[in-house]
């Protein structure tokens, strides 16, 4: 299958969108074979009024990692909120390796401030004491932050509960098509509309620093490239050639956009410096090159390229222009995704008539398949690297789904109506 022809097939998708939207959900799918039992007390609030269940949204966060077993609040044999009334008998009785105990209080800046410990069952410690802060208007915000320092105290590795998503949903009416692009919580909560357009919106990207987007919009009749500050809403196009324009990724440093022209005549990788708005032209080949991302070192772009006769990714060293093939299992291996540590690739992958997301070790080499279902497309590493989120169809209907870069944890995040694609996961806002 050609780019040209990969491309039209991606706006034909988006056209048969269903007719309705909403927001994410949460469907955990498959957990870790051996997760940490995990018990979370109740919060006492101290007789503040909270629209949210604060421990909850914990709950649910640690519960869609896979790798945590809660207990029910109905099996637990007492509530308590501070760790010296803690009786670590009971919670042993009920299997609990870890227990999470807090309360809430207003501080004179009238911000909410949630004390919370976590306890090792076993030893029969406090693991650590630690307090995080949020306005009235952003208690999910606190929750999050809440179950990254959890997750990380067990794990090892920072959670990214508290990043965003981005992502393309349609709705059909008739014959006519609206497009939006989302911005939601990591867990599909909050979402928000940057954009909405009567033509085709595509290719979200984050920014280093999390407040702005580049994306591609038709709005103007032809493939654009666009950024968006997200606090402001404020709009600006960086290009209007002929042909194509697309695939925008941000350099590491935020001040260079890679992304795909061809207004030579051949689509070729081209770089965007924001504060210049000088063009350099970075690939020079017969073949189609595409899909640019950027590697963490920013001396490299990673690309996917015809070049070898199948699409294939590539690496190109902007030092002297000089390009290393990167993959060489299966027939088709694109979309490349890299993962904070500069080592693991994801990648929609095929070897056979089917369309994966793997990963590819790009020290040893080794090469997983993660997904088992069909037309998989456009993943997005999470910026732990721990997780990954991709587009695929259930019933008939695109989602959303995420997978551990070890396959051991699965879960969907369809929206409540409609279909949903093109996902884009933040970088780690505070």
């Amino acid at each position: 299958m050609t780019f040209i022809r990969q491309y039209s097939m991606l706006l034909i998708a988006l056209l048969i969108a269903s007719n309705a939207y909403g927001e994410l959900v949460i469907r955990v799918t498959e957990g870790n074979d051996k997760p940490t039992v995990i018990a979370l007390s109740p919060f006492d609030l101290n007789g503040l009024k909270i629209n949210e269940d604060i421990a909850d949204i914990v709950e649910s966060d640690l519960r869609r990692s896979g790798l945590f077993r809660l207990i029910p609040r109905k099996d637990m044999l007492a509530f308590p909120s501070n760790s010296s009334d803690v009786y670590f008998r009971d919670w042993r009785l009920l299997g609990a390796e870890y227990l999470v105990v807090g309360s809430m209080s207003v501080l004179p800046d009238e911000r909410y401030e949630l004390e919370l410990s976590l306890l090792s069952i076993n030893s029969q410690k406090v693991q650590f004491t630690h307090r995080v802060r949020s306005s009235a208007t952003k208690i999910r915000d606190l929750a999050h932050s809440a179950s990254d320092k959890i997750y990380k105290s067990i794990t090892g590795i920072r959670g990214a509960f508290s990043t965003r998503l981005a992502y393309v949903s349609v709705i059909r009416e008739g014959d006519d098509f609206t497009y939006r692009l989302q911005v939601a919580d990591a867990d599909g909560a909050r979402e928000s509309l940057m954009l909405e357009s009567k033509q085709p919106i595509m290719s979200p990207n984050w920014s280093p620093d999390g407040k702005a987007l580049a994306y591609v919009s038709f709005e103007t009749g032809r493939p654009a490239i666009f950024r968006q500050n997200l606090a402001t809403a404020t709009r600006e196009q960086l290009t209007d050639f002929k042909g194509l324009n697309g695939a925008p990724s941000w350099s590491p440093d935020g001040s260079t956009i890679a992304m795909v022209l061809s207004k030579d005549g051949n689509p070729e990788i081209y770089s965007l410096e924001l504060a210049s708005r000088k063009l350099t032209r970075l690939t020079r080949h017969f073949a189609i090159d595409t899909e640019p991302t950027w590697m963490p070192d920013g001396k490299h772009i990673l690309f996917t390229s015809d070049r070898g006769g199948t699409p294939q990714i590539y690496k190109l060293k902007l030092a002297d222009r000089t390009v290393q093939r990167i993959t060489f299992q299966g027939n088709y291996n694109a979309r490349a995704s890299i993962a904070p540590d500069g080592r693991t690739m994801a990648m929609v992958h095929r070897s056979s008539s089917v369309f994966h997301i793997a990963v590819l070790d790009l020290k040893t080499r080794r090469l997983i398949e993660l997904t088992e279902t069909t037309l998989d497309e456009s993943p997005s590493v999470a910026p732990n690297g721990a997780i990954l989120m991709y587009a695929t169809k259930y019933n008939d209907r695109g989602i959303l789904a995420a997978v551990s870069v070890d396959a051991g944890v699965k879960y969907n995040l369809p929206a409540k109506l409609g279909d949903v694609r093109e996902p884009a996961w933040s970088p780690f806002l505070r």
